[in-house]
């Protein structure tokens, strides 16, 4: 993959108009979670590494229908160890009672042990791990139908998991064993040089790369959604006009750069809606993303 000081300029102007949301430091509250349809089996919860940060829990539907399709749920809070995936909860419950399986994914995170390349490699082996379940839950899942959906930082991570097939051999993440056929990006930080250009979240860009776009301009261009495009699947961007943590403009610019690039990216907007309602199952704005995923693995 070239890498270019020009290149990286022009990456970083698709975030003209990112001044809005600035140093607000996470995304940190949804909402409860909904009770269970009776019958739900227990989530159950797989390492996929040694680390403490490094498992996923699996919500399936009631019942025993097999050839369910699987959305990966990855929390958001600026990739900082102050949040975790008990943020993804709710989401993971409710998607299990709407009929899907959800692997709700757990990660280092900047402040214990994670950063570059460490949170890459994590979802990464995370979504890799669902390969690797017990039989007679794998038999009821169709690994062809996995779906990402992600908020905010989470939102980066989703849409970068649908890029690992672009990635050189070495990088991390490169060669996936499972792929992944859409992805929902709730408030999503697409652009990660835009959001280092303008200290997005205080500086959480170049604490999860460890340093700025000019610095490490090699980082960015692998990690960065924007840099990958086109990723070749369905993304749907949902983002609340009324966001002050992550501005719009992140899903704006995305869904501009993939479409001229031939990819198929939805741009939903929400009026009035604010960074977290997308997480909150009791909202319309929640619903509205639920069912994205839904329709992304018909």
């Amino acid at each position: 993959m070239g890498i270019t000081r020009r290149r990286l300029a022009r990456l970083a102007v698709l975030g003209a108009g990112l001044g809005a949301g600035l140093g607000l430091p996470g995304c940190s509250v949804g909402g409860p979670a909904p009770d269970p349809v009776p019958g739900t089996p227990e989530p159950l919860r797989v390492a996929y590494g040694s680390d403490p940060s490094q498992w996923a829990e699996l919500h399936l539907p009631a019942g025993d229908a097999a050839g369910l399709g699987v959305v990966v749920v990855l929390h958001g809070g600026f990739w900082r160890s102050a949040y975790g995936a008990d943020l993804g909860t709710p989401l993971a419950v409710d998607l299990a009672n709407s009929g899907v399986a959800a692997w709700n994914v757990e990660y280092r995170r900047v402040g214990n042990g994670g950063g570059w390349p460490a949170t890459f490699e994590d979802v990464a082996a995370a979504v890799d791990a669902l390969a690797g379940l017990p039989a007679p839950v794998a038999a009821r899942l169709d690994l062809g139908r996995v779906v990402t959906l992600g908020h905010s930082a989470g939102g980066h991570l989703a849409t970068w998991l649908a890029g690992r097939p672009k990635l050189p051999a070495g990088a991390p993440g490169a060669g996936p064993g499972v792929r992944v056929r859409g992805v929902v990006s709730q408030a999503g930080v697409l652009d990660l040089v835009a959001a280092d250009a303008v200290d997005l979240g205080g500086g959480a860009a170049a604490a999860l790369l460890g340093g700025s776009a000019e610095g490490h301009p090699e980082r960015y261009l692998l990690a960065s959604p924007t840099a990958l495009l086109p990723l070749g699947v369905p993304v749907v961007c949902v983002h609340g006009t009324a966001d002050r943590n992550v501005p719009l403009a992140q899903s704006v610019g995305f869904a501009r750069a993939g479409r001229l690039v031939g990819d198929p990216v939805e741009l939903v907007e929400l009026a009035g809606v604010d960074h977290f309602a997308v997480i909150d199952p009791r909202t319309d704005a929640w619903r509205r993303c639920r069912e994205a995923a839904r329709r992304l693995l018909a």
